[in-house]
């Protein structure tokens, strides 16, 4: 089945004032902006770079070798993005404003840019997470903070690129990326919030049932665009109030959260009728368990489940890869002075984070 490298091939020849924006250029963008465009992509407007000087100048500084070294499924986007460059529809369209903020202090980790296609709107694309342990910690956090720094860190940066421009906005992001497109949309300014053509979150987790029940999120949902794949679980993660769209993957199970292996045809994907009955019954059980919880309990739990894992000098999912299973085995034993189903939740959180990894590893820890 067709990916979104397909849709380069087929619609790469065709500009934005010959076929508009869709959502599957959506895709691209939140795709793109896990590439690491550091001293690349300029922290201002100023200077703006076309992408395929930015492509150019990151394979001048970056290996084939190097990238497929790393387990994150989203080493892909550098490759996207090599193919983008050579196409008339992505090969001058101007990136800009890129922010990329890791705060161990803060648990937090933060990355946006800006997308000009040259169709007279402003793309905010906001990163999900990415390789390293303390961004899959914020995501955690997500359970017990009414809102995390990378929320605030979202609200803030949207409203620094409107006061730049007086263009409309569309705001979009993969995974927790999709989190803070909505939030940032959702607590800001009324005039901003008009401005705001269109909201993508791409298989992001919800919000607290609180936040959905504001009255700036109640405005604001006709403009939010959800999209899951059929075995979400990412996607399906805490409350969603807005109608989502189911698309075909062809994944399976966590490997669907990969926008790479989304099913597109034409100008859009894929799209079903609903999600797996095993993704629904699986995003049950967690509301369930995690329900049990109140704030507290759930801060102890996602600080001693992370908490294996700094000791262990694991900072990213690439440190989690190398590391051997009897020595994991070994650092397991930490969290025996915790219940038993309390032990068994932490051993299964990082099995799930194992799957953003290489499949072979995971299977050769938790073989049976």
């Amino acid at each position: 089945m067709a990916n979104i490298m397909d849709y380069l091939d087929w619609r790469g020849d065709l500009s934005f004032e010959v076929s508009e924006f869709n959502e599957v250029d959506n895709l691209i963008l939140s795709e793109l902006v896990y590439v690491d465009f550091t001293d690349i992509v300029p922290p201002t407007k100023e200077g703006a770079v076309s992408l395929k000087k930015a492509s150019k100048k990151f394979f001048e500084r970056h290996t084939d070798e190097e990238i497929n070294a790393h387990v994150s499924s989203t080493k892909a986007a550098p490759f996207m993005m090599r193919k983008m460059a050579g196409t008339m529809r992505f090969g001058n369209i101007r990136l800009s404003n890129y922010r990329k903020d890791i705060n161990l202090d803060e648990q937090s980790q933060f990355c946006a840019m800006t997308v000009q296609l040259g169709d007279g709107r402003i793309c905010v694309v906001y990163s999900g997470t990415d390789s390293t342990i303390v961004g899959w910690k914020e995501n955690f956090n997500m359970s017990f903070l009414s809102e995390t720094p990378g929320q605030l860190k979202a609200v803030e940066y949207l409203e620094w690129i409107a006061s730049q421009t007086r263009l409309p906005l569309r705001l979009m992001g993969h995974s927790k990326g999709g989190n803070l497109s909505v939030y940032a949309a959702t607590h800001t300014t009324k005039a901003i919030m008009e401005r705001i053509e269109i909201i993508f979150s791409n298989d992001g987790p919800g919000f607290s049932a609180s936040m959905i029940m504001q009255e700036n999120y109640s405005h604001m949902l006709p403009k939010i665009h959800t999209i899951i794949p059929e075995s979400s679980i990412v996607g399906l993660l805490l409350e969603h109030e807005e109608e989502y769209e189911v698309v075909e993957s062809t994944g399976s199970g966590a490997g669907q959260h990969d926008i790479m292996s989304w099913s597109v045809l034409g100008t859009s994907l894929i799209h079903l009728s609903t999600v797996d009955g095993k993704a629904v019954l699986l995003d049950k059980t967690l509301k369930s368990w995690i329900g049990k919880m109140d704030a507290a309990e759930r801060e102890e739990f996602v600080d001693a489940l992370f908490g294996v894992l700094d000791e262990a000098d694991i900072r990213t999912v690439d440190d989690l890869a190398r590391i051997t299973p009897a020595k994991f085995r070994e650092l397991m034993k930490l969290s025996s002075t915790m219940d038993k189903e309390r032990q068994d939740v932490i051993w299964d959180a990082i099995r799930k984070l194992f799957e953003e990894g290489g499949n072979a590893f995971k299977q050769k820890l938790f073989r049976k």
